[in-house]
């Protein structure tokens, strides 16, 4: 069957489509994203404004004619941390359903973290043995821990990239006194969550999902996407560390101009590094490896394991669900 994830993140909403059966890998057919960062769309009370509503609608509305463009039988849908934070999160979701017939499912923190978890378990295998994963979005930064298909142990916590970009860096390039207050600040929120996952002893395998940890993986020397899927791509904490001064020293447009680093990412690279790099360290890391998959195949994945459920949005006619 042709199926469709819709994905309303902190910055991009993404459509993917993918050919899917039980027991089988998905595979990508097609990909429709929009750079909408609702995140940095928060108005003074934590609210998304009219106009980022008015854009949510838009790009939703062009991602259902992608589907059907496509082909799509069944379309999932789902929000992260920018809609699920916003206080005025159900006249959104209100707003999404009656103007495009969309009803998206706000996920909670410790369900992106179990996805994800489940989407690199899948990945990886039953041979990765006990795997932590880490996950860093554009709002949160996902973590989770265990040695079956459901973690035993899962935390989200405020650290996205975007989140902590708006937030915590205003410079281009960012000050000094700025970095080493986010640097304080992310290593404090992260250190309180490590014993609820050391209790469970060491990985065998350390895993990293996500754009900012592609990113990051690439500058400091792993492959190029180009190069595939099944192409191993480590990011050791040494390299990285080494190259945190160096990206915090550079403007945006400086850093669009690395490998692998795109234009509309580059700003919030700097806080991505210093999450990724404070993880590594408190997780006591010196390798991990990037996991194609993260939360969009998780999300599949486990809607083809509830194949006899009803989905969770039945659209064999997309048109007939926009207005």
């Amino acid at each position: 069957m042709r199926l469709g994830v819709l994905d309303v993140g902190s910055n991009t909403v993404h459509l993917l489509v993918v050919d899917a059966h039980p027991g089988a890998r998905p595979l990508p057919a097609h990909s429709h994203k929009a750079e909408l960062r609702l995140a940095q769309l928060l108005d003074a009370d934590g609210s998304i404004g009219a106009h980022g509503v008015d854009q949510l609608i838009a790009v939703v509305r062009d991602a259902l004619q992608a589907a059907e463009d496509k082909g799509v039988e069944d379309l999932l849908t789902f929000a992260t941390s920018a809609v699920r934070e916003a206080t005025n999160a159900d006249d959104v979701l209100s707003r999404v359903r009656n103007e495009t017939g969309v009803e998206l499912h706000v996920l909670t923190g410790s369900e992106e973290a179990r996805l994800t978890f489940l989407a690199a378990r899948r990945w990886f295998g039953w041979s990765a043995g006990k795997l932590l994963v880490l996950d860093i979005g554009g709002g949160s930064l996902e973590i989770a821990y265990g040695i079956d298909e459901e973690p035993d142990a899962a935390a989200s916590l405020p650290l996205g990239a975007g989140r902590l970009t708006a937030g915590w860096l205003p410079g281009d390039p960012p000050g000094a006194d700025d970095i080493r207050a986010l640097r304080r600040h992310v290593r404090a929120q992260i250190a309180r969550t490590v014993g609820e996952f050391s209790r469970f002893g060491a990985p065998d395998h350390v895993v990293a999902t996500s754009k900012t940890f592609r990113q990051l993986a690439r500058i400091c020397g792993a492959a190029r996407s180009a190069e595939g899927f099944y192409v191993q791509r480590l990011l050791k904490r040494e390299t990285l560390e080494s190259w945190v001064p160096r990206l915090a020293g550079m403007t945006s447009a400086e850093r669009a101009g690395l490998p692998g680093v795109s234009e509309n990412r580059s700003a919030q690279l700097v806080a991505g590094a210093l999450v990724a790099e404070g993880a590594m360290d408190l997780f006591g890391v010196q390798n991990l490896e990037v996991c194609p998959w993260a939360l969009r195949e998780g999300v599949i994945l486990r809607h083809l394991d509830h194949m006899d459920t009803p989905p969770t949005n039945h659209t064999a006619d997309l048109r007939a669900r926009t207005p």
